[in-house]
């Protein structure tokens, strides 16, 4: 099984793995064509590496992992300079909006240090609900969900779900 095979199944994984290396180049290059020149022809590049997505604005400065595991819903806002680190699904809903420098990180390390030096990594999937609004800075870790209508405040590090209707100030 290879390592891109591991990940997407939700099992440890090999990050310095050199198909996984390869993948995540060519995402930054896709990225990159977009946000040197943001349009709606170059934003295909970005978008085409989506595994789902309905309507979506995103202003550049836009990075992902991979692409293939972000799934966004209708009316989606991605404000200028986010990262989606998608080494597991990223599920966000209808109607949301990311604030500027919003992180959304499903991958994590080992906490043994010679584990976390030969590259081994896991990853757990970020769902976001609809009508949410993440607030910029916002960091949002691994495994985390957040409800619908829910408000993440400005440079919030989400360390733990967040129910419906809930205002998490981190």
């Amino acid at each position: 099984m290879t390592e891109f095979e591991k990940m997407t199944r939700g099992e440890s994984f090999n990050a310095i793995d050199l198909d996984l290396r390869l993948r995540r180049e060519a995402t930054r290059l896709a990225c990159a064509k977009f946000n040197s020149h943001p349009s709606k022809g170059n934003l295909r590049h970005v978008t085409r590496l989506f595994a789902a997505f309905d309507s979506v604005v995103i202003e550049p400065g836009f990075q992902c992992d991979y692409g293939s595991q972000i799934h966004l819903g209708k009316n989606v806002f991605i404000n200028f300079q986010c990262v989606f680190l998608d080494s597991a699904p990223i599920h966000i809903g209808d109607d949301v909006l990311i604030g500027p420098a919003v992180h959304l990180y499903t991958v994590d390390h080992p906490r043994d240090a010679d584990l976390r030096a030969s590259g081994e990594c896991s990853a757990k999937s970020i769902k976001i609900g609809n009508k949410v609004w993440i607030g910029g800075g916002a960091k949002i870790l691994p495994g985390i969900e957040i409800g619908d209508n829910a408000i993440i405040a400005a440079n919030a590090v989400v360390t733990r779900n967040v129910a419906d209707n809930e205002r998490y100030f981190g």
